[in-house]
């Protein structure tokens, strides 16, 4: 497989006089590559599973993608485009539990802990995915920095708040246990989150 040092999202491909490519025929073949990785895994995905899932031949998903790695890429790309919502209740703890536990409902899932646990697998394999992988986070950091900067300006947080520290941890935590094949956390652990979020570990007075 050929990497790059920057994540290459979309490539441009030279295209004869023809018929223009169906935008339809391209979502119904990353679809199905998604879904297929999601269940069996990358390296037990065919490029031959993804056409018969899509209802193509094999030779309509190589002239879109060159390599099964291309194809996983398209696909993760789309994956990768659904986003959590950004809360805003007025209530910094109120924000964040609903983030966390949108997260956490996620990964409770059979086909979001398949996607987290596929997305870190295939980051280490191929630096484009890696560079999605990266992004996703980063914007989902985002989102939480603006609800926690709403707090600080609410006066609900300190203003000396460390927020990247207070966002880097959920991930990190989900990153670790992925690697290590432990279980991922449930719903049942947004409040203990939360709290985790807004007292840490020291004593309260």
């Amino acid at each position: 497989m050929e990497h790059s040092d920057q994540p290459q999202v979309a490539r441009s491909v030279r295209r004869g006089r023809g018929r223009p490519r169906d935008p339809a025929v391209d979502h119904r073949i990353t679809s199905a590559a998604a879904d297929l990785m999601l269940h069996n895994g990358f390296d037990n995905t065919t490029v031959d599973d993804v056409a018969a899932r899509a209802g193509v031949g094999k030779a309509t998903v190589y002239r879109r993608w060159p390599s099964k790695e291309d194809l996983a890429l398209a696909a993760m790309t789309e994956l990768f485009a659904n986003e959590f919502p950004e809360p805003d209740t007025g209530s910094v703890r109120k924000d964040i539990e609903e983030s966390i536990r949108n997260i956490l409902a996620f990964v409770e899932t059979p086909q979001g802990a398949a996607f987290l646990r596929m997305t870190i697998a295939e980051s280490i394999r191929d630096a484009r995915i890696a560079g999605l992988y990266r992004e996703s986070v980063e914007r989902s950091e985002e989102r939480g920095r603006r609800i926690l900067h709403r707090g600080i300006e609410r006066g609900e947080l300190r203003p000396d708040l460390d927020v990247d520290v207070a966002l880097e941890w959920l991930s990190g935590m989900l990153a670790a246990r992925v690697i290590s094949g432990r279980p991922l956390p449930g719903v049942d652990r947004t409040e203990a989150y939360t709290d985790w979020v807004l007292h840490g570990i020291a004593a309260r007075r």
